[in-house]
């Protein structure tokens, strides 16, 4: 049975699922975005190069949502009915879903991400049923780090196989943060 399309409040923010008209603030925030989203969120950016795309990428955003594959939210500010960002759930094997969120540049620092995290982190549990949350951020992304760590996630020491996730000279480049019940 699929999960309801409730939003999730905080004391500044609303986090909901996306609809039909959403879908030009949706596709600004990417265009707008574009060059610093592209290393973390090419998949995204690629599905909506146009703002003509956006819609086609809302619906498919709900129609994961009723499988259960994918939990997609834009996160608005409650106080201005700003348009902020995205935050997602992925489900995945064992019990463990994984986290992605970006916010708009202009977004950043206020506290936001840490806020909308700590929602989606009651989400996955309570309402998902996860048993486990992880975050995977760059390791140069000192930011994306303190807000999975304040969020209470532990750094997850680095797989010892290589992988595209290190260079060949053992550098890794991302890092794992996990949550759990």
């Amino acid at each position: 049975m699929p999960l309801p399309r409730t939003p999730l409040l905080t004391a500044r923010l609303l986090l909901r699922p996306y609809e039909p008209a959403d879908a030009y603030a949706f596709f600004e925030l990417l265009h707008q975005n574009r060059n610093r989203l592209q290393v973390s969120f090419p998949d995204r950016l690629g599905t909506v190069p146009t703002a003509a795309a956006a819609p086609a990428a809302l619906a498919a955003f709900a129609t994961d949502w009723h499988s259960g594959r994918f939990y997609v939210l834009g996160i608005w500010c409650r106080g201005t009915g700003a348009y902020l960002g995205d935050i997602c759930l992925m489900p995945q094997a064992s019990g463990q879903a994984e986290i992605g969120y970006y916010l708009a540049q202009a977004a950043e620092g206020q506290g936001y991400a840490r806020e909308a995290l700590a929602a989606v982190c009651a989400f996955g549990f309570e309402t998902v049923r996860a048993r486990q949350l992880l975050i995977r951020c760059f390791a140069d992304n000192d930011r994306g780090q303190a807000v999975a760590l304040g969020a209470g996630f532990r750094a997850e020491a680095p797989p010892k196989r290589f992988g595209w996730f290190r260079t060949t000279d053992g550098v890794d480049l991302i890092r794992r943060f996990v949550r759990e019940q």
